[in-house]
């Protein structure tokens, strides 16, 4: 083989290496940010419904504000306890 063709062969697989590294890469970033996203939805949905439930409580025994604060700290806990586990789940299949 002569030098030019050569070249342009070593050109060729180099350039599919680094689109096969891109596309892997790009995928990488996707599947961290579904992660942040879920991570952020599940403490943000487990603070309201604990504040929802509190709010409800509230209206049956007539207890303002003092349920919704109990429950809206409940929630924000239980919150917390999911990320943390998600995460350290996460962790493990790395």
């Amino acid at each position: 083989m002569t030098a030019p063709e050569d070249f342009k062969t070593r050109l060729k697989i180099a350039k599919s290496k680094i689109k096969k590294q891109s596309l892997s890469n790009s995928e990488k970033r996707g599947s961290f940010m579904g992660n942040a996203f879920k991570l952020g939805t599940e403490l943000v949905a487990a603070v309201g419904v604990g504040t929802i439930i509190g709010f409800i409580l509230d209206s049956w025994f007539g207890t303002k504000p003092w349920l919704i604060i109990i429950f809206f700290f409940l929630g924000a806990a239980a919150g917390i306890l999911n990320v943390i586990r998600a995460a350290n789940r996460m962790q493990k299949e790395d």
